[in-house]
């Protein structure tokens, strides 16, 4: 059904990538994350909930944008093709592929956590199941989600009473948004980076329900930021543009806070574990939903995975890929939302080392 190719996954019978790494003719996308979706191509297929952030995000080619409604199915040469929730991010999507009676689903990004910002995950029943490996160690367990919010509105109540302004970098599609989600907005005021608002906005549109938040731009020039709550792209950190904001008490949000030593090597004052990836236990369980055959594993930790399933008689191989998951989101936001709040460019994204486990 799919085979490798230097611009990524391919499906010969539909003459169709999905989620190229190049321009293509045809591209069926998972989710708007630049790790996904690449500029340049001719057309594009993606959920209804994503029609809005691809448009956006893609610029010159959004007019190439088709969009399709979880779970129809739509015929691309002679494939049948539907879209299901993955519950990354807004529109997130797995893709289901049906040829000859065979059955594919390429999870690209997801998460079975619940979320508020987006379609719940659902498991899909296939023979072969595509599944992205961002955090697929046993040492990555996340705490409930719930509980990571009650520690952030702390901090950042101590850090208001204390008279500081608190930043929390997060990507500034998806993760932004679910943080917002969950913060107590009577602590004081939630202010933006232009990047997130442009994004949050579109949330806001699709429908999405988020507490009210200010341009930070804006609230600096109106010198409304005591006891502000700032978010951010991780690019933001040791800017010029974080300086206008004077005593500032930093965080990051990310899976990779689960890691010893990953807040150090941020340079962060504190760290809150949430991911928009499954983590090890949920990584199996929705493998072991989908009742697949076969499973390829990708973007992340894919040896200790395909081991763990060969070891349990599930044929499993590791499928290469130009990108590591959450490592390179903290890539593309650096190009996307650079300190200065300029226009995104499809060019020039910089190496990021990721903490290692």
């Amino acid at each position: 059904m799919l085979r490798t190719t230097d611009r990524g996954l391919y499906c010969e019978a539909g003459d169709f990538f999905i989620d190229p790494w190049s321009p293509v003719p045809r591209a069926v996308v998972t989710h708007a994350h630049g790790d996904h979706l690449t500029w340049g191509c001719d057309a594009y297929l993606v959920s209804d909930h994503s029609a809005a952030v691809s448009r956006e995000r893609l610029g010159t080619w959004a007019r190439g944008v088709e969009s399709l409604p979880y779970g129809e199915t739509r015929s691309i040469n002679g494939v049948t093709v539907s879209l299901h929730p993955a519950g990354h991010i807004l529109g997130s999507a797995q893709i289901r592929l049906e040829y000859r009676g065979e059955v594919w689903v390429v999870s690209g990004d997801y998460k079975t956590d619940p979320d508020p910002t987006c379609t719940p995950w659902e498991p899909v029943r296939c023979h072969t199941f595509i599944t992205e490996s961002t955090f697929g160690l046993p040492i990555y367990r996340w705490p409930s989600p719930q509980l990571v919010y009650e520690e952030i509105n702390r901090w950042w109540a101590a850090n208001a009473a204390a008279g500081e302004v608190s930043l929390l970098c997060a990507y500034a599609l998806g993760k932004a948004q679910r943080l917002m989600a969950g913060l107590d907005a009577s602590i004081g005021p939630i202010l933006t980076h232009g990047a997130v608002e442009r994004m949050t906005a579109l949330y806001r549109t699709g429908g999405i329900q988020l507490p009210a938040t200010q341009h930070a731009g804006e609230a600096l020039r109106s010198k409304r930021i005591d006891g502000a709550m700032v978010i951010a792209p991780p690019s933001v950190l040791g800017s010029s543009w974080l300086r206008r904001f004077g005593n500032v008490r930093s965080a990051f949000a990310s899976g990779w806070m689960r890691v010893r030593g990953a807040r150090r090597r941020r340079g962060v004052d504190a760290g809150f574990t949430l991911s928009d990836h499954v983590d090890w236990p949920q990584l199996l369980g929705a493998i072991e939903a989908t009742g697949a055959e076969s499973v390829w594993v990708t973007h992340g930790f894919t040896g200790p995975v395909v081991r763990w399933l060969t070891e349990r008689g599930i044929d499993a191989r590791p499928l290469a890929t130009r990108w590591e998951g959450e490592r390179d989101d903290t890539a593309v936001d650096s190009a996307e939302s650079d300190s200065t709040e300029g226009p995104a460019t499809a060019s020039g994204l910089p190496s990021v080392e990721a903490p290692q486990p």
